[in-house]
């Protein structure tokens, strides 16, 4: 099975701020880290580094940010497609992170939103029956419905974040097959949360349900059985990438067993989750390929 992820890249430029900034205030802030970030290029990196062979398609801009880009990617075990956009530039996230660890994020959308599904077409056209088409919210409405429909064509199994919220989400259900989503993008989309949300979002024909629960774990849902898994114990440090990490590695425990999600993929995730809280940083907060392999062989 090989994972495609088809998703934004950004350079990730963190604060730490003591409080989030009010209209009109100047406050004071200290710099953080200067990473490799973007939701989609997050759930590849960490995809890859669990040892799932892993395609990247990703737009960028003729500029400095897309050359950093670039080199940062080679040191990557993944196959990095990046799809060059003339006049427009590269993505960039803004970090405000307050000292118990939790962010507030402004993410330009310049590349992420000029994506096009004929960008994306002949760059899955090597795609197999079965294999996994990975999206998140950055890209524009058109695009996303578009390269969901390709996926549905090319029989692969299509996995959706919707992240950053989106008011056409809704209607793109009936086009996934497994969604990945927190308790506020779950009450914005269903009306509700917790157990209620998931059964909400199975009978809009969603085979997989994965609703994250911060300290409080997470639930899968399907339609034989719905599990309650607990958060793994962590010292909270920068909650940045957390919720990509837990997708990732939940999805290629899956693939690596060769079976659909379960109650052990939810644990690897919420195990591979709790490292990324630990540390500063987005790319260099995630775990390496040698935790990743150690912990998805555990039972």
């Amino acid at each position: 099975m090989r994972a495609y992820v088809i998703g934004n890249v950004t350079i990730d430029e963190t604060i730490i701020v003591d409080a989030l900034p009010t209209s009109g205030a100047s406050i004071l802030g200290e710099v953080g880290a200067h990473d490799l970030g973007g939701k989609g290029t997050n759930q590849a990196i960490v995809m890859a580094r669990c040892g799932v062979a892993t395609t990247l398609v990703t737009p960028v801009g003729n500029d400095a940010r897309a050359t950093a880009i670039r080199q940062r990617l080679q040191n990557e075990p993944l196959v990095a497609e990046l799809v060059e956009l003339q006049g427009k530039a590269s993505d960039v996230s803004i970090i405000f992170r307050l000292p118990d660890g939790e962010n507030a994020i402004v993410t330009t959308t310049e590349s992420a939103r000029n994506l096009s599904a004929s960008d994306v077409a002949p760059l899955l056209q090597g795609a197999q029956p079965g294999d996994l088409a990975i999206l998140q919210g950055n890209l524009s409405h058109q695009a996303t419905r578009e390269i969901l429909e390709q996926a549905r064509c090319l029989q692969m199994i299509t996995a959706f974040n919707p992240s950053p919220l989106r008011p056409y989400f809704s209607g793109l259900w009936d086009l996934v097959d497994v969604v990945f989503l927190n308790q506020g993008e779950a009450l914005a989309l269903t009306g509700t949360t917790g157990n209620a949300a998931a059964a909400y979002l199975l009978e809009c024909g969603l085979r997989d349900v994965v609703l994250t629960l911060g300290h409080n774990g997470a639930i899968l849902a399907n339609a034989e059985e719905m599990i309650a898994v607990p958060a793994h114990p962590s010292v909270v440090v920068d909650t940045t990438g957390a919720g990509d990490t837990f997708m990732s590695v939940a999805l290629a425990s899956s693939a690596r067993r060769t079976c659909r999600l379960d109650r052990l993929a939810i644990e690897h995730a919420v195990k591979a989750a709790a490292v990324t809280v630990s540390r500063k940083g987005t790319q260099s907060a995630f775990p390496t390929s040698h935790e990743l392999e150690t912990l998805l062989a555990s039972h």
